[in-house]
C-alpha cells in the first residue's frame, strides 16, 4: 500500500523541498498551497497517512486549518505535523497540540529528522489501517455469525415444531392403523358366516339337484363355489394379518429348528407332490413369538414351492448366515430362504411386501397377495428386517434379520 501524504504550505519552494526529501521513501504526495485548498482536497479524499502543514499561512493559518479539519469525524484519524520557522513558546505549542497536532518540525528542516518522523507516523497509520480493516472483517464475521445463529435458532424451532407435528401424525396414524386392523378383523369375521352359507347351500344344491342340472348350470355353481373359496381364503389371510398387530410381544427363547420342522410337517403333502428338495442348515436359538414365526416360515417356504418352474424340481435352501460385513454384531442373526423358482425383476423387491401385491396373476399361481406383507409385519413385530433378491427364471432369496435377544435391544441400521 502506497501511503499518501498531504503537503500544505503557501510557498512553492517549501513544498518542493519536502517532496524532494521524502520522495525516496516511495510516498504519494498531494500538495495544497493554502489552508482552504487543503480543506477542499479533504472534502473528497480521506485516505491520507499524514499531513505536513506550515503554521504561518495567509487567510487560514495552520492552527485554524487543523481545527477545521478535525471537526469532521472522517478526518480525525489523520495525524498532523506542523512545519514552522518560529518558536512560538510553550503556550502556542500547546495550542497546536490542542488543535490535534502530533508533532512539530522546525525550519530549516533537518532531512533525516523529517524522514524519520514521517516514517514513524506512516508506519503507525499502516498498522492502524490494518487494525481497522481487521475490525471491519471481524464485525462482518460477527454479523454473519449472528445471522447464522438466528437462522439456526429459527431452524431449530421449525424442526421442533415439525417433530411435534410428526409425533402427532404418528399417534394419529397408529390410532388409525389400530382402528383399521380392528375393522378388518371384525369385517372379515362377520363375512365368514355368509360365505359358509353360500358354500353349504351350493354343495346342497349340487348334491340334491345334480341330475336335474345341465352342464352349464353345474358350471355356474362351480364358479360360485370357487369364488366363495377364494373369498374365504382372502378373509382368512386378512384375519391373520390383523391378528399380528393385536398379538402381544410374548417373546420366549425358542429353537428355530423345531419351529421349522413343525412347518415342514404341515407342508409335507405339497413337498411330496412337488418332489421338492429342501436343505436346512442348523438354525439358532433366539427370542421369538413362536405363534408368529410359524406363519413366517410357512409363507416363505410355501411361496418357494408355489412359484416353482414347470418341469424343474424345486430346490429350497434355508441358511443361517453367521458372518456378514454389514451385520458384524452377534446380537443379530440372519436366515435366508433361497429357491430356484420363476423369480421376479429386482426392481419389484420392495413392492412384493406390499398388501395385495401380486407380480404373477397367472391362474397357475393362486394367492391373495397378503403372504409376504404378513411376513414383513411379523419380522417388524420382532424388531427385525426382511429383504428380497431375485432374478427372473433364476430364483429368489428372502433374507430375514432377527434379534437374538429382545431385552436391551440396540437398534440395527443396515447399510
Amino acid at each position: 500500500m502506497q501511503s499518501k501524504i498531504l503537503l500544505v504550505d503557501d510557498r512553492e519552494d517549501s513544498l518542493f523541498s519536502m517532496e524532494t526529501i521524502l520522495e525516496p521513501d516511495g510516498y504519494q504526495f498531494v500538495k495544497a498551497g493554502s489552508g482552504r485548498q487543503a480543506l477542499k482536497i479533504l472534502l473528497n479524499e480521506h485516505d491520507f497517512a499524514l499531513i505536513l502543514m506550515d503554521v504561518k499561512m495567509p487567510n487560514l493559518n495552520g492552527f485554524e486549518t487543523a481545527a477545521l479539519i478535525y471537526e469532521r469525524d472522517k478526518l480525525r484519524h489523520i495525524p498532523i505535523i506542523f512545519i514552522t520557522a518560529n518558536n512560538y513558546g510553550e503556550e502556542n505549542v500547546f495550542k497546536g497540540y490542542r488543535t490535534g497536532a502530533v508533532d512539530y518540525i522546525y525550519k530549516p528542516v533537518n532531512p533525516a529528522l523529517l524522514r524519520a518522523k514521517v516514517a514513524v507516523f506512516v508506519d503507525l497509520y499502516r498498522k492502524n489501517y490494518q487494525l481497522l480493516a481487521q475490525e471491519q472483517k471481524l464485525k462482518a464475521i460477527n454479523r454473519s455469525l449472528e445471522i447464522e445463529i438466528n437462522e439456526r435458532r429459527a431452524s431449530e424451532e421449525m424442526v421442533k415444531q415439525l417433530n411435534q407435528q410428526l409425533m402427532q401424525n404418528i399417534h394419529l396414524l397408529e390410532t388409525a392403523n389400530r382402528e383399521l386392523d380392528r375393522f378388518a378383523f371384525m369385517a372379515s369375521h362377520d363375512l365368514q358366516e355368509p360365505l359358509r352359507k353360500i358354500r353349504t347351500f351350493g354343495d346342497l344344491l349340487t348334491m340334491k339337484y345334480k341330475d336335474a342340472l345341465d352342464n352349464e348350470a353345474k358350471g355356474y355353481i362351480g364358479r360360485i363355489q370357487n369364488a366363495a373359496e377364494r373369498m374365504q381364503t382372502l378373509i382368512k389371510d386378512i384375519l391373520a394379518f390383523s391378528r399380528v398387530s393385536d398379538e402381544k410381544d410374548n417373546f420366549v427363547r425358542s429353537d428355530l429348528n423345531q419351529i421349522l420342522q413343525e412347518v415342514l410337517t404341515d407342508l409335507d403333502g405339497t413337498v411330496q407332490e412337488k418332489q421338492a428338495t429342501i436343505t436346512i442348515e442348523p438354525l439358532p436359538v433366539i427370542d421369538v413369538n413362536p405363534g408368529l414365526i410359524r406363519p413366517l416360515f410357512f409363507n416363505l417356504i410355501g411361496n418357494a414351492l408355489k412359484y416353482c418352474k414347470k418341469d424343474v424340481l424345486p430346490v429350497i435352501t434355508i441358511r443361517n448366515i453367521r458372518q456378514l460385513a454389514d451385520v458384524p454384531r452377534p446380537e443379530y442373526c440372519r436366515i435366508s430362504v433361497e429357491d430356484n423358482g420363476i423369480g421376479f425383476d429386482q426392481s419389484y423387491a420392495e413392492q412384493v411386501f406390499d398388501m395385495f401385491r401380486r407380480l404373477h396373476v397367472n391362474k397357475d399361481y393362486e394367492g391373495t397377495g397378503i403372504g409376504l406383507a404378513l411376513c414383513k409385519k411379523i419380522v417388524e413385530k420382532h424388531h427385525g428386517f426382511i429383504s428380497a433378491e431375485s432374478q427372473p427364471n433364476v430364483g429368489s432369496v428372502f433374507t430375514i434379520t432377527l434379534p437374538v435377544e429382545q431385552k436391551n435391544l440396540q437398534p440395527l441400521i443396515l447399510r
